[in-house]
């Protein structure tokens, strides 16, 4: 008997896609207390700048809602970033995702969802993987 949980396991996210702007990255920059200057300028991206791809499409609310959880009870849990090229300014990105693996552990739902993204040129730069956990 499959359970409920386990159904969204493969489950494809709405594919969007991000241009990688000077003052995107700038605000970035300036939010994690990290104002090199060639993030400042835009000339090289900051590691965890994907975050920023991240939620301009999913948002936490949004993905919630879809995969069906309680927004009151979830968790950012771990986030990981398999780097094959660079992001750069001026890149527009296209992110796939999908639901990567679902489990519950100490009463806890675990949905690890992984995201992939191409720039411009259709090379895969990075692939994302995320885990996002409802409290029970």
């Amino acid at each position: 008997m499959v359970k409920p949980l386990e159904v969204k396991v493969g489950m494809k996210l709405e594919p969007f896609t991000y241009r990688v702007e000077q003052s995107k990255i700038k605000e970035f920059a300036v939010a994690i207390g990290d104002e090199r200057p060639e993030y400042m300028s835009g000339e090289c991206v900051p590691p965890t700048f994907p975050t920023v791809i991240d939620f301009w499409g999913t948002g936490g609310t949004g993905l919630g809602i879809l995969l069906g959880l309680n927004i009151a009870k979830v968790l950012h849990g771990e986030h990981e970033y398999q780097y094959l090229g660079k992001i750069k300014l001026g890149d527009t990105i296209t992110v796939y995702g999908e639901v990567d693996d679902v489990y519950i552990k100490a009463n806890m739902k675990f949905i690890v969802v992984k995201k992939e993204l191409f720039n411009q040129n259709n090379e895969l730069v990075l692939i994302s993987r995320s885990t996002i956990i409802e409290r029970q």
